[in-house]
This record gives C-alpha cells, structure tokens and sequence, in this order.
C-alpha cells in the first residue's frame, strides 16, 4: 500500500523534474513473473524505475542500506531487500526466486554498484542464475540521458531476452557466463542505439 502511495505522490513530482521519456511498456508483461535489469548511474535509477514502470518492483539493496532500522523497515515496505555485495549470497536469491515464483517483478542492477562512466561493467553471475532457476522473462531496461533538472531522462524498455536455448542445460558458470554475456550485450544494445 505504502508503495502505491509514494508511487501516486512521486510520479507528478519526478515527472515536472526529470521530463521521462518512456519507451517500451509493452516489453513488461502485464502478469506473471519478469526480472527487470537495467544501467545504475545514480540512486535515483530504483526511484525512477518504481515510478514508471507499469508494475510494482521488487529491488534487490546493498545491505548497508538497512543498517538504520528505521530506514530499512522503509525499504523492506517499498519492497526491497538486502544483498550482500560481492559474494554469492544465498538468501537474497532465494528470496529473489520467491518473489518470482509468486509471479511477482524483481529488480536488479547487474553491474553490483553505481557506475557513472556509461561503460557497462561485466555482469556478475547472480541475476543470470535467478533467471535460469526461475526462467523469468527478463527485460533489459536502459535509463539515458543523465539526471539534470528539466532535461529529458530516457528510460527505454528493451524486448525480453531469449534464454530459451539455456533453460535446457544444467547451470553451471559456462552457462551462467553465456547467460550474462547475452544480458549485457542486450542492454548495450539499447544503451548505444
């Protein structure tokens, strides 16, 4: 409820700020379980992407995130949910994969941390396993366009990425390297179009 709240308060206020220029929604089923991956550049990206995209989202935070209980009860209401960073963290899959599994939308973003450069980092492992274990659609959603006031941001919704060929195979890190490979080169297409 707290989400849908914030979500009727933000979206007037961010779209007078930020001018968004949306391309896409129909990439985004409107039911069913779909993983969204996008570029991080700033803290405003899960703000943004909560705002518009057609569903509710459930990020995945760094865990430093939740040390202010007050702040992290915040965060668990709007949905997120901590990750420790750098480490194949078990419990923040696992409850990405119920969050999926309940046919819900998880949001991550595959670099692991801010990247300003507009260089995409290499993915780590993580998101593509959750697709493989969940076989999700997963959607690549790129944000442009830089966060000056009353500057038009981009935020263009990419075709959902054909993992069909991978869901047959056992996971294993050639696999998963493969799978995340194809996501990156998905979301730079985007990026660079």
């Amino acid at each position: 409820m707290l989400y849908y709240i914030l979500k009727v308060i933000a979206v007037p206020i961010f779209s007078l700020l930020f001018l968004p220029k949306i391309k896409g929604r129909e990439n985004i089923p409107k039911t069913g379980s779909v993983i969204v991956y996008s570029n991080h550049t700033s803290l405003l990206d899960p703000i943004i992407l909560g705002c518009f995209l057609p569903r509710k989202v459930y990020f995945m935070a760094k865990r430093e995130l939740f040390r202010c209980r007050l702040f992290g009860a915040f965060l668990r209401k709007l949905g997120a949910f901590p990750v420790n960073r750098g480490t194949a963290d078990i419990s923040a899959i696992k409850q990405a994969l119920q969050i999926l599994k309940k046919g819900k939308v998880f949001g991550i973003f595959p670099e692991g941390t801010r990247n300003k450069t507009g260089d995409l980092k290499s993915f780590a492992h993580g998101v593509a396993s959750i697709a493989h274990h969940s076989k999700a659609v997963t959607v690549p959603v790129a944000i442009t366009g830089g966060y000056r006031l009353f500057r038009p941001i981009r935020i263009t919704i990419g075709k959902p990425v054909d993992f069909n060929s991978f869901y047959s195979k056992k996971s294993n890190t050639e696999v998963l390297e493969k799978m995340s490979d194809k996501m990156s080169k998905e979301l730079l297409d985007i990026l660079t179009s």
